[in-house]
This record gives C-alpha cells, structure tokens and sequence, in this order.
C-alpha cells in the first residue's frame, strides 16, 4: 500500500509520514526534502525556489517525475507530498490541515532547527502566505489540480489540537476500516 500525505504547510506532513512508515514498517519518501536540497544547492531559499518554479516548470517536473517513477517501482511506503495525491492516484490519500496562526507558529519554530529561515514571525506569516498561494496557483494552472480541495483526498483530518501520533493513529484506524 502506498500512503500520500498532502496538507497545509504546517500541518505535519512530514513528522506524520515519518511516524507513520515507522509505525507500518514501510519507507518513507519526503518531496519537501528533495526541494529543501534543489534549493541548499542553488544556494537560495525555499521561498525563493518557490518563485523560481513559477518562472521555470523544469524543477516541477523533476520532483513530479520522480514520484511518479517511485509508485510504479515500489509499494509499502509512506510519501509526504504537496502533489502526491494527483501523481500517485492508487495511493491512499490524507490531507492534514490546520489553522493558519498554529502552522506558521510551527515553522518558525521549526528555524531553529535550520529547515526554514525567516527573521521573525511577521515574515514568516507573509512567506509561507506567499509560499502556499504561489504553489497553489502553478500546479492548478500546469495540472488543473488544486491540493487544498479536500475532495481530492480519503482522509481530512485538522491537526491543530491533536499530535503527531494521535494523527497518525487516526490515519491507521482508518486504513484498518478499507
């Protein structure tokens, strides 16, 4: 069984899908990871790939590839992904969701751990803003696909009062009912 894991920036994504291959004993992939690195590389910021992407679908298409590749190589793994749900459409899909105050609390938060970097929580709050609406409005217009209608997925479930295991609980609890 391939799980994607979309959602919100914020929301989790790849703390849950972590937790949860563990939990199932099953890989775990992180397009996130792929992008932070695309990025390191380039020497630019993540906020910063994001514009780029709009100028230039090649990075895209990479990272969209090589998820698609990865559903048609292997099974039994765990995929946090924007787009997962569109480029692995056999998968099950979970959206994770949350308010927007807690998630850009978390990834400022999460600066200290050197993964994002804003200088304080205003710029956080208008990156990520920026971030999400940029992404959002690229892959509807190079995909006719939009990863924050939550009719796209199997799962919704909000994750601004609730941990990380108890969403990923709440994911297998509902995996056992298929």
């Amino acid at each position: 069984m391939i799980i994607t894991i979309s959602g919100v920036s914020g929301s989790g994504k790849s703390s849950v899908a972590k937790l949860l291959a563990k939990m199932l004993n099953y890989k775990h992939y992180s397009m996130g990871d792929l992008q932070r690195e695309i990025a390191k590389e380039k020497g630019i910021s993540i906020a910063d790939l994001g514009e780029l992407e709009k100028k230039d679908s090649a990075i895209d298409r990479e990272i969209d590839e090589k998820q698609a590749q990865l559903a048609k190589r292997e099974d039994d793994f765990v995929i946090d992904s924007w787009l997962g749900a569109h480029f692995i459409p056999n998968s099950f899909k979970v959206f994770l969701d949350c308010d927007f105050n807690t998630k850009v609390q978390r990834i400022y938060n999460a600066k200290r751990k050197g993964i994002e970097e804003y200088n304080n929580l205003g710029e956080a709050k208008t990156l990520i803003k920026q971030r999400e609406k940029t992404n959002r409005e690229r892959w509807v217009r190079y995909y006719d696909f939009d990863f924050l209608n939550k009719g796209n997925y199997d799962i919704v479930i909000d994750t601004t009062n609730i941990s990380i295991e108890e969403t990923a609980n709440r994911i297998i609890k509902c995996l056992e009912i298929q």
